[in-house]
């Protein structure tokens, strides 16, 4: 039976993904990316969480990092299972194995934490629509409500008592107005759900607390950030405006509510931003530094000549940190050329693997843009291609080694795979140019693109000295914000 396409890989991904995997970090040092991580070590204890019971939608869990700092989380399978990533409600989308991952990226003081994971299964029986964010709130204060659908269609939501709270349609923005209850109500075409909130009266008039749940992500220029913030404890005061503060120092700007969006002079790369509120009484705490991390989804293509019309595919996403520079999270599906009938894509019927291991990221400047050379691997492992030195063999991956012969070659063949794409870190939707796409690669060592011991490969003689084993090579990558 021929393997399921996954056409719908560029919805794979955790939009909220900060710092390097773990894999990634141990292989850069190793492709020497970047000086090696002296900071302290950091463990994270990730207890186990009771199965949820038939059609329970939504289950908790609960990391700690040694280091005391704070856990983000994110799902490994977005298509059955979504996850707050600050409070580790999990919500069930549809019947299966959910694989969720608890993160820590460090900062100057701890090395990034190894990922743990953790496998929930939900066992669900029909459409599931159900709120996985409800925040407390008192008098003035402002927070976010969430709700998926396993469907994934949009949600919307509603206020049915707009005496005591409004709500943003499209984003769940809850202001609250008057202390009492305020019923939000998450509605999509063919489901809806209420749920409701105990506004809590207002304290005694204080400064405001600082923002909380901050999400930068790049706006639709390379100079604009769009800041959206979850939460605020107004302090028992009305709320005036926001003030967004950079670092490096130099950029400020104002808003009287989430989004902010931060007009940067000359490219916003390489900055952190951070938040405070301001009520009637004055300027409360500015928030931690955020990075601005932004959600892609790529598709490389590879001219293959002799297998047309299908050609090599690589379709996936993955998460850019703009601040310090770094890709994360690169997965998606290679489709195998010599494999399916002659209907082209998207209507193919080739097999595409899993490429779901992001090991390898390389600096690399081409045609004065600095940026990044990604590699996602079929394996938890680089080993692909002959690294014996009767092949030319050298790590056992690089794009043009190894004579295009499995790794291990003449012994039993690992069967992996990876593919190669280029990020512009400064603006990753830019056209690439011809010398960066001649940087992208492939190879397929998995037994659909096998011809005997050698691997299908893609490559170009101005990238890496030689074409593909059946003289395939890039044509093309477009990068788009998901």
């Amino acid at each position: 039976m021929r393997a399921p396409k996954r056409k719908d890989r560029p919805g794979v991904g955790n939009a909220a993904a900060n710092g390097l995997a773990v894999l990634g970090t141990v292989v850069l040092a190793a492709c020497d990316s970047g000086a090696a991580v002296t900071a302290n070590p950091q463990a994270i204890t990730f207890p186990s969480v009771r199965a949820p019971a038939v059609d329970q939608a939504s289950v908790s869990v609960s990391a700690r990092a040694s280091s005391g700092l704070p856990i983000r989380y994110s799902s490994l399978t977005p298509a059955q299972c979504s996850i707050h990533a600050a409070s580790g409600l999990v919500t069930g989308l549809r019947t299966g194995l959910c694989t969720v991952a608890a993160d820590q990226a460090g900062n100057e003081h701890f090395a990034p934490a190894t990922r743990v994971t953790q496998d929930i299964v939900f066992a669900l029986t029909g459409q599931v629509l159900a709120f996985s964010q409800m925040p407390s709130l008192a008098v003035f204060d402002r927070g976010t409500v969430l709700a998926v659908d396993s469907t994934g269609a949009a949600v919307s939501y509603t206020s049915t008592t707009p005496l005591t709270c409004s709500v943003d349609s499209t984003r769940g923005g809850v202001a609250a107005l008057a202390a009492g209850d305020c019923t939000v109500v998450a509605s999509t075409e063919t489901a809806q759900i209420a749920q409701t909130i105990a506004i809590a009266p207002a304290s005694i008039a204080t400064l405001p607390s600082e923002p909380t749940e901050i999400g930068a992500s790049a706006g639709d220029t390379p100079a604009r950030v769009v800041l959206h913030i979850g939460g605020t404890s107004a302090g028992g005061a009305a709320l005036t405006g926001y003030t967004v503060i950079s670092k490096p120092a130099g950029i400020l700007a104002n808003g009287p509510t989430s989004p902010i969006v931060v007009q940067c002079p000359s490219g916003c790369a390489g900055f952190a931003f951070s938040v405070s509120a301001t009520n009637e009484l004055g300027q409360g705490p500015a928030s931690p530094f955020v990075d601005v991390v932004t959600s892609y989804a790529v598709v490389a293509t590879f001219h293959e000549p002799d297998t047309q019309p299908n050609d090599t595919l690589f379709v996936g996403s993955f998460s850019l940190d703009a601040t310090v520079g770094s890709v994360t999270e690169l997965r998606g599906s290679l489709g195998e050329s010599m494999t399916g009938d002659l209907t082209p894509y998207p209507n193919d019927t080739m097999t595409w693997l899993d490429l779901d291991h992001q090991l390898s990221l390389v600096p690399a400047t081409i045609d004065g843009t600095r940026g990044l050379l990604v590699t996602t691997f079929r394996l938890p492992t680089t080993n692909t291609l002959s690294s014996a030195a009767a092949f030319g063999g050298t790590d056992g991956f690089s794009p043009g080694t190894g004579y295009g012969l499995y790794y291990g070659y003449p012994g039993e063949n690992p069967g992996n795979a990876y593919a190669r794409i280029f990020v512009n870190l400064s603006d990753p939707t830019a056209t690439a140019t011809q010398s960066q796409i001649d940087k992208l690669a492939y190879a397929d060592c998995a037994p659909g693109g096998m011809m005997g011991a050698t691997c299908m490969t893609g490559t170009t003689v101005a990238g890496y000295g030689t074409t593909g084993t059946m003289s395939g090579y890039p044509v093309s990558q477009t990068i788009t914000r998901r």
